[in-house]
């Protein structure tokens, strides 16, 4: 007597279906399974099962259907290939790890009245800053005060500083320096006379004709009557030489 075997399966195969003899047990169907439909996979990656469980390798069809029906539906399934477990150890575990960090963050969580936490506490910082207002603005005050003070104190430091250089008097000590300038002074007072002299002569021999004595007295009247040009100049070398003689005396100083 002969049974009909339906088998669900997997995509991308559709449902098979096979004639086998009844007394055929449920390990020998792989092999009419791989005889008529070629394509399918390796017999050690296939699992052979009812629809209500798994079914004993040993199970002959006989056994499955009854005896007003020969027809018997089977599923056809991959195997799912494991390691050796654990898994489950590995799932406690991380639970247990999970667990044992617990938060103390409850701010999104409501009271009685159906308040949030993080509300409440954010009303009760803002009294608290509301509280503190006068003590704070003291406090900045103060430090401006504070800040202040040691400025001035700074200020008035430096000034001292300042005036104390100011009225200190300082000695010039450089020796050759101090020579060197008398002699430029005498150089520079010599040279004036000189000019001086020269164009006095000058201006008297071109004030009188040439040939006549130049006496004395005709030098004497020379030197009011000088040009304004060459009073300018003997003004300017004067004062030249003055200055050159009060930084020499302060130098001294």
């Amino acid at each position: 007597m002969s049974t009909s075997v339906l088998f669900s399966t997997f995509a991308p195969f559709p449902t098979l279906s096979l004639l086998a003899p009844s007394d055929t047990r449920i390990d020998a169907l792989y092999e009419l399974l791989f005889r008529r439909y070629p394509d399918l996979p390796a017999g050690n990656c296939l699992s052979i099962s009812s629809h209500s469980g798994s079914v004993a390798p040993d199970t002959r069809l006989s056994d499955l259907h009854g005896e007003s029906s020969n027809l018997v539906t089977l599923r056809l399934v991959p195997r799912l290939l494991g390691g050796k477990g654990g898994f489950g150890s590995q799932l406690r575990a991380a639970g247990g790890r999970m667990s044992s960090q617990k938060t103390s963050n409850n701010d999104s969580c409501r009271d009685l009245s159906g308040r949030r936490l993080s509300t409440l506490k954010t009303a009760k910082r803002l009294v608290d800053y509301m509280e503190h207002e006068q003590d704070r603005k003291k406090a900045a005050a103060d430090a401006k005060k504070a800040k202040l003070e040691n400025l001035e104190r700074k200020i008035a430091a430096t000034s001292t500083d300042s005036e104390a250089h100011a009225g200190k008097k300082h000695r010039f000590d450089d020796t050759e320096y101090l020579e060197e300038s008398r002699e430029l002074v005498d150089n520079v007072r010599s040279a004036v006379t000189t000019g001086l002299l020269k164009k006095k002569k000058k201006k008297a021999k071109t004030t009188h004709p040439s040939g006549s004595p130049v006496t004395s007295s005709t030098s004497a009247d020379a030197i009011p009557a000088m040009s304004t040009k060459v009073q300018d100049e003997a003004k300017a070398t004067v004062s030249t030489v003055s200055t050159v003689s009060a930084i020499t005396v302060v130098a001294s100083a």
